[in-house]
């Protein structure tokens, strides 16, 4: 089995030996496993595997409470910490070295709404909901139990239900 390059960066923001003490590990390999089939020339190998991908996906969220959607477009050094009760919407973007932890779902408001883009090196804390059409920016922290319904801005933490967006204060330059 090749291992891609996104699921080595996966891999390198794990312990050693992951898949014997992180449960988590497991659905971000069936999910980049699924994202290269998914992205193969139509097919009957294609079709196989799919198929494939399908029950192994289903056992494994079934097991972990992670369920990562074939079609969301997650970005390398994807860490799940505290495996359970995580969803992935399936037109969610999520960027490089985020880190997810129990319970946070990445969803829509309403059945056919718009999808979170999430940027890189975005921390979620436990529970988390963000929710709709907002753009988390890059290096964001989202509170344990925060729900997002809004735009965060790149550095800044958001905490609270609703979210309230606190920015972060750079030191000033004395030189």
């Amino acid at each position: 089995m090749t291992v891609d390059s996104d699921f080595k960066a996966d891999l390198a923001r794990y312990p050693h030996r992951p898949f014997l003490k992180e449960q988590s590990i497991w659905a971000i390999c069936i999910y980049r496993f699924g994202r290269r089939v998914f992205n193969r020339k139509p097919g009957t190998m294609r079709n196989f595997q799919l198929k494939f991908y399908w029950l192994i996906f289903r056992i494994v969220e079934t097991i972990t409470g992670v369920s990562l959607a074939l079609e969301a477009k997650i970005g390398p050094g994807l860490r799940i910490h505290h495996f359970g009760n995580i969803f992935i919407h399936p037109r969610a973007v999520i960027g490089r070295n985020c880190t997810l932890r129990q319970g946070v779902t990445i969803g829509t408001l309403e059945a056919d709404g718009p999808a979170p883009v999430v940027e890189d090196g975005v921390d979620f804390g436990p529970y988390a909901q963000i929710l709709g059409g907002v753009r988390i920016a890059s290096g964001a922290k989202i509170g344990a139990m925060s729900v997002v319904l809004c735009d965060v801005p790149a550095g800044a933490t958001a905490l609270g239900v609703p979210a309230r967006v606190l920015l972060r204060v750079l030191p000033m330059d004395r030189t």
